[in-house]
């Protein structure tokens, strides 16, 4: 249930199954639609960025085979259809434990088993989870059964279900103690609990980026890059020192990628103590080094640009007015149908129900905008990556491009998907929009200069 999901995500700041803050911290480097495990980058340059030199107008920097061409258009259609049919299905999916009753009775089935009303109310909360998770299975089965049909994913369905099992137990583990706490500042403070619980969802967003390297292990494998690739090792602290991200080589770890996909990826995750380089083992050894390099100076760019901290402070802009518009719109609904649902309050564990019913609707119609400053974020980046190899790797714009073709081939990425589809869906720009720019960018080519360095 991808919405119920989503709320979890963010309130528990990451710490779940991933949400707006770790796509930055541990961002993938794909595109695709923002519900998809992999994502991309941007358009046109921002105003008052460097020279850009020109090349053809005719040239297609992303490209790809035609027997992959067709499959990436049709992969890319079942994508957005996924996305787009698990968001509605989620809402549904709440509208119907409330509209049925079912929310409320299980609140009532919980209380008389457990007598403590925390106990009950951490039972319910696990419970609900549970069932929303259940009722997302078959699409999320689908999904995985496609992307082993188009040779993305290579792992096990006893591991993949493993995987769904470990993520439900972390969203019990952290999801349910942080429901119980905000539901009861809805009962500790009825007129301005959306206050409340802003101020209880900053901190959390802060922890998940910390911690979320610290969790990644129980899903995947990592090893001491320096152990299986000391020559990268070499090269990638050329671009630390060049953007000083300041991690030592200890910090700088393989992951095994490879028994679960064919995808490509590299990244950097967590904050403080916690930050570290991630390189995949299908991307170490499928793609050149120099490629490597631009993707790990793009990843350097979300810190040194600030893009977290940035994005921290957008969003608790953003959370204020949302759960402050959430407020005011579920207090209508509990009037509207509270008696029906047999949620004739919000404090109520039903009606805090008919509250992550109304932020999740919310959700659904404001996602372009949180996925529009996530792609402005990627595009500096992206300059920010260029530029920081410019001088370390022979050809940072072939470098760059050559990079994007293999990630958009690894994952099937439509060249050309929909405008409105990249607008609403895509948290990433298009693997298109992204070479373009790289083959395009070259500040230095007249005696100029970087937008983020001098030289």
């Amino acid at each position: 249930m991808k919405f119920a999901r989503r709320f979890l995500l963010l309130i528990c700041a990451g710490l779940i199954l991933g949400g707006v803050m770790p796509r930055l911290c541990a961002g993938q480097t794909t595109a695709q639609p923002a519900a998809q495990a992999a994502p991309a980058q941007p358009a046109a340059p921002a105003s008052g960025q460097a020279p850009v030199a020109s090349a053809p107008a005719s040239t297609q920097a992303y490209t790809l085979p035609p027997e992959k061409l067709a499959k990436a258009i049709a992969l890319s259609r079942i994508r957005h259809i996924l996305d787009l049919v698990g968001s509605l299905w989620g809402l549904a999916v709440l509208w119907i434990l409330l509209a049925a009753g079912w929310a409320a009775g299980l609140a009532g089935w919980a209380e008389r088993l457990l007598k403590q009303r925390w106990l009950s109310g951490l039972l319910f909360f696990a419970l609900f989870m549970i069932v929303t998770t259940l009722a997302s299975l078959p699409l999320d089965v689908y999904g995985e059964h496609v992307s082993r049909s188009y040779g993305i994913s290579v792992q096990g369905w006893g591991s993949w279900v493993g995987d769904q099992a470990k993520g439900l137990g972390l969203s019990v583990l952290f999801g349910a103690p942080v429901m119980l706490l905000f539901n009861w500042i809805v009962k500790r403070w009825p007129r301005r609990y959306w206050l409340g619980i802003w101020v209880a969802t900053l901190p959390l967003l802060v922890l998940g980026i910390f911690v979320s390297p610290l969790l990644e292990p129980i899903f995947n494998k990592f090893e001491p890059l320096q152990k299986n690739n000391p020559g990268l090792v070499t090269e990638l602290e050329k671009v630390v020192a060049r953007t000083g991200t300041n991690i030592p080589p200890q910090r700088m770890f393989l992951m095994k990628a490879s028994v679960k996909t064919n995808g490509l990826n590299a990244y950097v995750s967590g904050i403080g103590a916690t930050k570290r380089i991630v390189v995949w083992d299908t991307t170490a050894g499928r793609i050149p080094d120099d490629e490597v390099l631009f993707i790990f100076g793009h990843e350097s760019g979300h810190y040194v640009l600030h893009h977290i901290p940035k994005q921290l402070a957008g969003s608790a802009v953003f959370l204020f007015f949302l759960y402050w518009a959430c407020a005011s719109a579920a207090g209508w609904l509990v009037k509207r149908f509270g008696a029906r649902w047999k949620a004739e309050t919000l404090q109520s564990r039903a009606g805090f129900l008919v509250l992550m019913l109304a932020i999740s609707i919310a959700s659904f119609f404001l996602q372009p905008i949180s996925n529009g400053f996530s792609r402005y974020f990627e595009h500096e980046a992206d300059v920010y990556g260029q530029e920081a190899v410019h001088g370390i790797v022979a050809d940072p714009q072939k470098s760059a491009v050559a990079a994007f073709n293999k990630l958009g081939e690894a994952w099937l990425d439509d060249p050309a998907p929909s405008p409105l589809i990249e607008f609403w869906l895509y948290n990433h720009p298009s693997e298109q929009n992204r070479a373009e720019f790289a083959l395009h960018y070259d500040p230095w080519a007249n005696g100029g200069r970087g937008k983020f360095f001098d030289k």
